[in-house]
């Protein structure tokens, strides 16, 4: 796995760029933006890592347009020329419908905020609304058209940009390899949910069905759960769930996929896709203990997947590579320590 395999960086603060201090704010050290983000799961809970099971989180339900600009303000990780880099946190939308709060509908705000005046920000590359991580942004839409070239052209080649970080509860029986499977969307329930599709056919092809591979490596292990990095090589809606979902391991907080993993003494199996719905995840209590969580907050687990490492070109033909990095939420940092996940 090329590119962001060590993990020490994670745990020790921003990689580049002038944002430490609001780094640290974005993560509840301080400022109205930090009291936002820490005030969910702020029910007292007794145990070694203090009474925030689940503290860095977003409460967008009681934010304004101002508060979350300033909260965008504050997860700022890297400005320089057109491109600025957010280290965004879960929960956050990206686009949605019209009068949603989402990151889309405030760039007009952020864009002032940062003063670049009359160049609007757009995003090109994002994590989804319940994954934290990276999301880039640019002032130029020419640099923006090059980026997004770029990020075609890598996936076509089958050369990885992105690497994510995920908590799994239960551990892949090996400790690195691809998953491959072609999925489709489906509408059940009122839901879309994304569906496995075994030897799909060309018309199936035609009709929405996508192939898609994922690279996944397999950090640490510890207490039936593991510390994974993984890379998308295509993209499609919750793929890397569903492919943790396929290993029999989905990823710790996944309260949508996470339900077609049974377990009959022990023994751990595929539930059928189409017919299971969707429900909180259900963790044994042996993991309860161990994450300090009553079955109650367990249903309220935040999703433990992180995009924490993209790579770029440089930005004049003879610019070295950029490698973007954003560390870990508090929370996810707090199930590592819970569980003894460090770098093997």
């Amino acid at each position: 796995m090329s590119g962001c395999r060590g993990l020490g960086h994670l745990w020790g603060g921003w990689r580049r760029g002038p944002g430490v201090r609001a780094a640290r704010e974005a993560a509840g050290f301080g400022t109205e933006a930090g009291h936002q983000l820490r005030r969910r799961g702020s029910r007292k809970r007794s145990g070694p890592l203090g009474d925030q099971p689940f503290p860095g989180l977003l409460q967008l339900e009681n934010l304004s347009r101002e508060g979350l600009v300033d909260v965008l303000r504050a997860a700022v990780v890297d400005q320089k020329g057109p491109l600025v880099t957010l280290n965004k946190p879960p929960g956050l939308p990206v686009t949605g419908k019209p009068g949603e709060l989402t990151l889309f509908s405030v760039l007009p705000e952020l864009s002032q905020s940062l003063g670049l005046r009359d160049r609007e920000l757009q995003v090109v590359q994002a994590s989804g609304k319940e994954t934290s991580g990276l999301v880039l942004l640019s002032s130029c839409p020419q640099t923006a058209s090059r980026l997004q070239k770029f990020f075609i052209h890598s996936r076509r080649a089958q050369r990885p940009t992105a690497t994510y970080c995920a908590v799994t509860d239960g551990i892949p029986a090996s400790s690195e390899g691809n998953i491959q499977v072609a999925l489709k969307l489906e509408h059940i329930d009122g839901i879309d949910l994304v569906i496995p599709v075994k030897s799909p056919s060309r018309k199936d092809l035609q009709e929405g069905v996508k192939r898609t591979l994922s690279h996944f490596h397999v950090v640490a292990r510890g207490f039936g759960c593991a510390l994974v990095q993984l890379q998308p090589l295509t993209v499609f809606p919750s793929q890397l769930q569903v492919h943790l979902v396929l290993q029999l391991c989905p990823v710790l907080g996944d309260h949508t996929y996470s339900a077609r993993v049974g377990t009959v003494l022990g023994q751990r199996f595929l539930l059928p896709a189409e017919s299971t719905k969707p429900q909180r995840q259900v963790l044994d209590e042996a993991l309860l203990r161990r994450l300090h969580l009553t079955p109650a907050q367990a249903a309220q687990l935040p999703l433990h997947l992180h995009l924490h490492c993209l790579h770029l070109p440089g930005m004049r033909p003879r610019e070295a590579p950029m490698k973007l990095l954003a560390p870990l939420p508090p929370y996810f940092s707090r199930t590592l320590q819970c569980l003894g996940l460090h770098q093997q």
